[in-house]
């Protein structure tokens, strides 16, 4: 598909976080030693909002408009579809007053913005949404915009939310999908269908558009939040509909209609990148026997040229959401980039895996998630002192389904919002820190702390003491395997 290029305690508010219950906050504060909390505007945070027609923001290095400014539509040539107060001519396929097109800049997105025009007569206001694919891949979007025939281009920072409404519930809730996936790319498309459909309220659109194939994954996890969202949005995938087969058909067709073609090295792989994740598909990964190739890899260092020396990390924890690095408090985008730096230094997080997609097939993807591999097994075993048995059992299946859930597209789902709101209240006492040590690829635990644990050093040790009486276990034993001397007993009798 056409890829979107797609803390302090008290400065922000997770899902299900209430900040008026401050005894696990004090807790943590004992347990990690930490005696001051920033505010969020201390912290750095960035800000970005829409209003109507513009953007105002205050991230350097993107794309910073006057909050009045409009980006108007060049017509390069008299096949363009000439408009009157914003209304086209009826388009071959139809007629759709104003579209918000899903935008990346790249080719197929950029040959979208003229088929949308001359297909259904419409404006097209082409929206990018800033989850952490790098300053790089926002440059220029305004120029590709203008030359593509687009009316108005919308870019909006998303990386707060993405993390603190996407990513740490999915962490929360332990969610991992077919044993590997710890679901980047799923996470993300809810968040940037639902900046979509906000933006085509602001500015009065009647359609929303997306550059996915009709073999992947993502049409459903877009057109599922858009449904949820605004049932009353029409829907345009012009892979779906569209002549067009290739990247040679699809230069051909920007060429006829005089819109520049984007001139960038093309990747021979297919990737996807986020601040939580970089994944790798196509190419010689297509054959599951092909090892990847050393120098695929973009987020982490190859485990072998690693530090000789481990590093080990401190993970602050309260009700099971991370808060801090190394005692250092941290917003929820800057905590993760902080442990992405972190584990990509020792080739933490590379994960290769044959997956089964949403629409029956096989597919082969490595993916790159150094951060999200070492908040995971932070949180896990944080969880190991403060959840027990029975708790950790039911978690863990749930857990199964709220990952099938967010890779199905099904964020918006009542089922994994109940679901979501059993995870909240079953983590409320996972408070603390865990330390890891990453060595070369590995991650390994050091300690775990939380004044919730139910671990009992005094009940736990081979010594005999007031509370467990060793003796006691001889009773024990013999009801709990009562019925499996009974069934032994019936066989010996037959």
């Amino acid at each position: 598909m056409a890829q979107l290029m797609g803390g302090s305690l008290f400065s922000y508010a997770p899902v299900g976080f209430h900040p008026s219950k401050t005894e696990a906050v004090a807790s943590y504060c004992r347990v990690s030693g930490l005696t001051k909390l920033h505010s969020f505007q201390e912290l750095g945070a960035k800000t970005c909002e829409i209003h109507g027609n513009s953007i105002a923001s205050n991230r350097a290095g993107v794309l910073q408009l006057n909050k009045k400014s409009v980006i108007q539509a060049i017509l390069q040539s008299e096949r363009e579809i000439e408009t009157t107060n914003g209304i086209g001519t009826r388009g071959l396929r139809g007629q759709l007053n104003k579209v918000v097109l899903a935008y990346s800049g790249g080719l197929d997105t950029s040959v979208i913005v003229p088929w949308l025009r001359e297909n259904y007569g419409c404006e097209v206001v082409c929206f990018t949404a800033d989850v952490g694919q790098g300053a790089k891949e926002l440059e220029g979007l305004e120029k590709k915009a203008r030359a593509s025939g687009a009316c108005q281009l919308v870019v909006k920072d998303l990386k707060e939310e993405f993390v603190s409404d996407f990513i740490f519930p999915c962490l929360r809730a332990g969610a991992i999908y077919e044993r590997k996936y710890l679901l980047g790319t799923s996470m993300a498309r809810p968040v940037i269908a639902k900046a979509m459909v906000d933006v085509a309220k602001e500015v009065g659109a009647d359609a929303v558009s997306h550059g996915c194939t009709g073999k992947g994954n993502d049409q459903v996890r877009f057109e599922l939040a858009f449904f949820a969202l605004n049932p009353n949005l029409n829907v345009v995938a012009p892979w779906r509909e569209w002549d067009i087969t290739g990247r040679e058909d699809a230069i051909e067709y920007a060429k006829k209609h005089n819109i520049p073609v984007p001139v960038t090295k093309k990747s021979i792989y297919s990737r996807d990148r986020n601040l939580w994740h970089l994944s790798h598909e196509g190419d010689v990964l297509e054959d599951p026997a092909n090892e990847p190739k050393k120098d695929m890899y973009m987020m982490s260092t190859d485990p072998e040229d690693a530090p000789n020396e481990p590093e080990y990390v401190e993970i602050g924890i309260v009700r099971g959401l991370p808060v801090s690095v190394n005692g250092e408090v941290l917003s929820p985008a800057s905590l993760l980039a902080k442990v992405n730096e972190i584990g990509g230094k020792h080739g933490i997080g590379r994960i290769d895996m044959v997956e089964n997609r949403l629409v029956g097939m096989k597919s082969r993807g490595v993916y790159e998630t150094p951060g999200g591999t070492i908040l995971f097994a932070a949180t896990r075993e944080l969880e190991s002192l403060t959840l027990d048995r029975e708790t950790i059992q039911v978690k863990d299946s749930l857990a199964l389904k709220y990952a099938e859930l967010v890779y199905a597209g099904r964020w918006f789902d009542p089922l994994r919002e109940s679901m979501d709101a059993f995870m909240e209240k079953i983590t409320e006492t996972t408070t603390g820190s865990a330390t890891l040590k990453l060595y070369k690829g590995s991650v390994h635990v050091a300690s775990r702390r939380s004044l919730y644990s139910l671990y009992r050093e005094d009940i736990s040790s081979f010594e005999n003491g007031q509370i467990y009486n060793q003796a006691d276990a001889d009773g024990f034993i013999r009801l709990y395997g009562l019925p499996t001397r009974v069934r032994a007993m019936l066989h010996k009798d037959l």
